[in-house]
């Protein structure tokens, strides 16, 4: 935990290829840099969009939604999404339109296993 989920279009003739390797590894280490995380407890997931229209006329775009369980600052927030931007706008160049949405999870309604965790007793 936290989740990055990035949503993007699909590369085209008018929409550039991505290098998401590189760019997960540069954006989950801008967001540990920032003091609001650890990295090793960043886990980021990419999802393409072969169909999406923005009626604004961009050709492509990018979208973070980065889910945190509830307890950072709204400074903090702010500052992790103005990081986050800044990180894809400078790796993605070529992207008309990225944004970033940072959410809280309630921490209590959030469950997780990982493998390897004792069964759970309730």
């Amino acid at each position: 935990m936290p989740h990055f989920v990035i949503e993007y279009s699909a590369p085209s003739e008018t929409s550039p290829a991505i290098d998401f390797a590189a760019l997960m590894e540069q954006l989950g280490q801008a967001a540990a840099d920032t003091g609001v995380m650890k990295l090793e407890d960043i886990k980021l997931r990419s999802i393409p969009f072969e169909t999406f229209r923005l009626n604004d006329g961009s050709q492509s775009f990018l979208h973070l939604t980065v889910s945190l369980l509830e307890g950072r600052t709204p400074q903090q927030k702010a500052a992790l999404a103005l990081t986050c931007r800044a990180t894809l706008v400078s790796l993605c160049p070529d992207i008309n339109a990225i944004s970033v949405d940072i959410r809280d999870m309630d921490g209590h309604a959030y469950k997780k296993r990982v493998s390897g965790d004792r069964p759970l007793l309730t």
